[in-house]
């Protein structure tokens, strides 16, 4: 049986965001504003992470996530959809994943665990990796939104770890090597269609 292309569905049901994401509009709450707030939260996340809040940083995350996945439903539902806010909302969401894991860093380190200290690198790298794959294929005209460990996947397997404890090991060790599994997947199949194309070109 083949797996699948990603772990988590691309968007969450209708029948649950639904209402929520017209909520917001009614409220005036616009996509950016979501993009904004998902920023700040997230970096309180790493404050609380750097401190040795583990569980509380673990929630804060994925709430204040939760709201980022919103706002592109958000700007399809009130017809604000625009490419630069496509492009705010994708910096944002490195930044947001890349300072929580900062401050996870900063904790590990402060606790003497290198090894974990060592993961959350390989996390970090693996997850810009990915990210940079599908902007690069995106660049060359491919579209990848497919991946076995995208950003969603990454969040709640990271909250969940974060707010047990007894799972942050296993589950680093597993985003470490997912991590880079996906980019190496995303980057077969950019270049599978890269080279159909050239092919059907010549």
């Amino acid at each position: 049986m083949a797996l699948p292309s990603s772990l988590l569905p691309n968007r969450a049901p209708t029948v649950i965001i639904g209402p929520i994401v017209r909520g917001l509009a009614r409220i005036g709450v616009t996509p950016d504003m979501l993009s904004f707030a998902a920023l700040a939260g997230n970096i309180g996340a790493a404050a609380l992470i750097a401190t040795g809040s583990l569980a509380m940083g673990g929630i804060v995350m994925l709430v204040f996530s939760a709201l980022d996945f919103l706002d592109g439903e958000l700007a399809r539902t009130t017809g604000k959809a625009s490419k630069a806010g496509a492009m705010l909302d994708s910096v944002f969401d490195r930044f947001s994943e890349a300072v929580v894991l900062f401050g996870l860093l900063l904790y590990q380190l402060d606790e003497g665990h290198r090894e974990e200290a060592a993961l959350v690198f390989a996390v970090l790298a693996g997850s810009l990796l990915v990210s940079y794959v599908r902007a690069r294929a995106e660049g060359l005209g491919v579209a990848l939104t497919s991946g076995w460990l995208r950003r969603a996947e990454r969040v709640v397997l990271l909250g969940v770890a974060l707010i047990t404890g007894v799972l942050l090991r296993p589950v680093l060790w597993a985003l470490a090597v997912l991590t880079v599994l996906t980019a190496i997947q995303r980057l077969y199949i950019a270049m599978r269609i890269l080279r159909a194309e050239a092919t059907e070109g010549d």
